[in-house]
């Protein structure tokens, strides 16, 4: 099965084209890929595909339909096309940031599930809004292909009222929504499934506990307790939780009021603060890439090495935390740019954690850059593994298997 993949921002879209079969899953591949990105304006179009040699373009593209057409017309293109028409495409498959309480799975589109999506938008209105775009661009584009919704949100609504409440009113949470929804959920289901299998054990297996940890410019790390999401860092929003490249994580409440009246801020100038201006970025004062940073700690700027201390310890805590949660971790995996990229921090995030069972071997560490492979030391009672994460291949499979008539995984 076709499965083509759409992932909407407010001016870019991401997309890819797999192949998936929901009886064969280690069959499955990506035929291409791409981006749009600025869309409004003077786009650049990036598109590769197997066995062709990449292409880059520029054009106006100003609205997200033209995106989608834009993008079918790459996929059927003479000399750097796979498909030899939009006819070939089975299905299309949708990331959608929040689903609220709602969507508890991912669930073909229909106009009930829209009104659902758009229900959320309160919650999510910088996501849901262009996901919703991309959606209507793609039904005006293939009409009578099924559409599948697979949101960010859902694999955290296993979470129990615990972990999921703040100690706010409960009133709040009555009339507004206000609880821990978490997020990067096809992340953390896609990564936990493959540490799953790499300890070899049943996903479901009601004892086994993992950890995993998403690290990129936005960073989450989430508790699983038989293939159930338990915990997560992310909260009401993606800004709670460890430091991350421009999000500040978490942060006793009051500070935001103080800072507010200090500095005469307005809510949207305190969330732009929050957001994009602290974490790694606001630490540092130079990057909010965490490459960069490591060369400047190693070139002796001190901003640059509390950043990345900074980014360390809050992890470290969290691993911890989690282990307490779970009461043990059976698995932990490494993924996202940082996490498959960067074993320095890897080995600067777990250090001292050996009494809880979670250790590296110096030299597998340093030798798994981007690819899957186990970093623990043989034989040790908990696994630790880089394992990179394809939430595209996740939206995939979960699209291939609800138009196939069963259930996502």
């Amino acid at each position: 099965m076709k499965v083509f993949v759409l992932n909407c921002g407010s001016s870019s879209l991401k997309f890819q084209l797999l192949e998936v079969d929901p009886h064969a899953p280690a069959a499955d591949h990506t035929l291409a890929k791409g981006l749009v990105d600025n869309i409004g304006g003077a786009a650049v179009v990036k598109y590769e595909a197997d066995g062709r040699k990449p292409l880059k373009e520029s054009a106006e593209i100003l609205e997200h339909t033209i995106a989608v057409e834009r993008c079918l017309a790459l996929l059927t293109r003479e000399g750097v096309g796979v498909l030899r028409d939009r006819g070939e495409i089975d299905a299309v498959g949708h990331r959608v940031v929040h689903g609220g309480e709602r969507f508890k799975s991912s669930v073909t589109i229909d106009d009930d599930v829209l009104d659902g999506i758009e229900d959320c938008f309160e919650l999510a209105p910088l996501h849901n809004p262009p996901n919703v775009k991309g959606y209507r661009a793609a039904r005006e584009a293939l009409p009578r292909v099924p559409q599948v919704a697979v949101f960010d949100t859902s694999f955290h609504q296993t979470m129990p009222p615990q972990a999921y409440l703040y100690g706010l009113p409960y009133v709040l949470y009555q009339r507004h929504g206000i609880r821990r929804y978490g997020f990067h959920g096809t992340s953390h289901r896609f990564v936990s499934r493959r540490l799953a299998a790499l300890l070899g054990r049943p996903y479901d297996d009601p004892g086994l506990r993992l950890v995993t940890c998403h690290l990129g410019n936005g960073c989450s790390i989430a508790a699983i307790r038989g293939g159930r999401s338990v915990d997560t860092s992310m909260g009401f929003t993606p800004l709670e939780g460890l430091v991350m490249g421009s999000r500040s994580g978490d942060l006793d409440p009051a500070i935001v009021l103080h800072v507010m009246a200090k500095e005469e801020l307005g809510a949207a100038e305190a969330g732009a603060l929050l957001n994009k201006h602290s974490g790694l970025l606001g630490v540092s004062g130079i990057s909010n890439d965490m490459r960069t940073l490591l060369e400047a700690e190693a070139a002796g700027n001190e901003r640059a090495r509390l950043a990345v201390e900074l980014f360390c310890y809050r992890l470290r805590k969290y691993v911890a935390a989690y282990t307490g949660v779970l009461g043990g971790v059976d698995g932990l995996a490494f993924a996202g740019g940082i996490g498959e990229n960067a074993p320095a921090i890897r080995e600067r995030a777990l250090r001292g954690l050996e009494p809880l069972g979670l250790g590296l071997d110096a030299t597998r560490n340093a030798g798994a850059t981007g690819h899957e492979a186990p970093i623990s030391p043989e034989g040790a009672a908990s696994g630790v593994f880089v394992v990179p994460t394809n939430e595209e291949l996740l939206i995939a499979r979960d699209t291939a298997r609800i138009v196939a008539g069963l259930a996502a995984e």
